[in-house]
């Protein structure tokens, strides 16, 4: 009996040695953990990770707002300031001219302060709309205001003298190398080729004038410059206008005006030669001639006109017309655009009109 109890009183102390251990390990920090615990730990370190960054992008993104709004309210400001003072500028130099300055000596510098003082005053109406759209809130300048532009006002009483229907027909044919009624029926034809139609921004230019600028420029040969200030239009508008209806003249009028005679207009036209000259057979009168021209880019030796160049004494380069007109001076047949090197002998043997006689159909219709 004895014998059992100590071996029990010491079974007790082994216990209470391995609990001391135990209670030693936990303080010293080799407690075992779960798995469970372990991705519990993870997953919330990993959405602290993401809040943080989320909040460090938001704030970058108000200072990089911040910044912008600044510099834009800078801009504006500075450039209201110049507006002002340039509009301030301008407007006392076009005063002290108006008082102190003769205008015909003056004239140009005038004129430029004025347009001067026209562009500053538009851009501080630009500026007072920037000024207005900021105090009401709205998006963006201009939003539901119609756009204005600004054209330069020229003088157009010469073409509108021209233009009125009590003008005198020796002036007019005088001036445009035609009588009113050719010119009326020329409008009429190209009318549907040349017209445009008005927008929101100008009004469309007329038929007459688009037709009156062409032919003044073939009738006198005027520089653009010149034309631009007869009509009251701008120096690219004119060139423009004599292109297109150059073009809408060769599309609709030159097919149907330009025509070889048919059998009986050719009977007629050999009688009035013959009764004419005495020669029989004669059906027109041919004639070839040399338009200048500026040297081209390309084969610039066949565009030079020796003959122009010595008797101008001036390199010259033109292309070749050959035309044929009846007894009344009306043109049968045209052959336009052979480079100014060739001989009229050749321009007539490159022309329909060759082909036409050779095949035997000179003398039909």
């Amino acid at each position: 009996m004895k014998a059992a109890v100590f071996r029990n009183e010491a079974g007790d102390e082994e216990e209470e040695e391995e609990e001391e251990e135990s209670v030693c390990n936990v303080f010293d920090g080799d407690v075992e953990t779960t798995p469970a615990h372990d991705t519990k730990n993870n997953l919330k370190g990993f959405f602290t990770s993401l809040l943080l960054m989320e909040e460090h992008e938001k704030q970058d993104q108000e200072a990089r707002s911040a910044a912008s709004r600044r510099e834009l309210s800078e801009l504006q400001s500075n450039y209201r300031k110049r507006a002002r003072t340039m509009s301030e500028y301008y407007s006392d130099l076009n005063a002290h001219y108006e008082e102190n300055g003769d205008i015909k000596t003056k004239k140009p510098r005038a004129s430029r302060a004025s347009r001067a003082v026209a562009c500053v005053s538009a851009a501080a109406t630009e500026c007072s709309e920037m000024e207005s759209s900021e105090i009401t809130g709205s998006g963006s300048i201009g939003t539901g205001q119609q756009r204005r532009l600004w054209v330069k006002d020229r003088s157009r009483a010469w073409w509108e003298e021209c233009n009125r229907s009590d003008y005198p027909e020796e002036d007019f044919k005088k001036a445009f190398r035609m009588s009113k009624s050719t010119f009326e029926l020329i409008c009429d034809e190209l009318n549907a080729a040349v017209a445009k139609e008005d927008t929101a921004l100008r009004n469309a230019i007329p038929v007459r004038q688009r037709v009156a600028v062409c032919i003044w420029r073939l009738a006198t040969g005027e520089p653009l410059r010149l034309v631009s200030k007869k009509f009251g239009l701008g120096i690219s508008t004119c060139h423009k206008l004599v292109l297109e209806v150059c073009k809408a003249i060769k599309d609709v009028l030159m097919p149907k005006y330009l025509q070889w005679p048919d059998d009986e207009s050719l009977r007629s036209i050999r009688e009035t030669y013959e009764a004419m000259s005495g020669i029989p057979n004669v059906v027109g009168s041919m004639y070839t001639t040399h338009v200048p021209i500026i040297a081209p880019k390309i084969s610039v030796a066949a565009y030079f006109n020796k003959r122009h160049t010595e008797r101008n004494q001036k390199t010259s380069y033109s292309i070749t017309i050959q035309a044929v007109v009846n007894p009344r001076g009306v043109f049968t047949d045209l052959c336009i655009g052979w480079p100014g090197s060739m001989s009229d002998d050749k321009v007539l043997e490159k022309s329909l009109l060759y082909q036409r006689a050779n095949n035997g159909g000179l003398l039909k219709g």
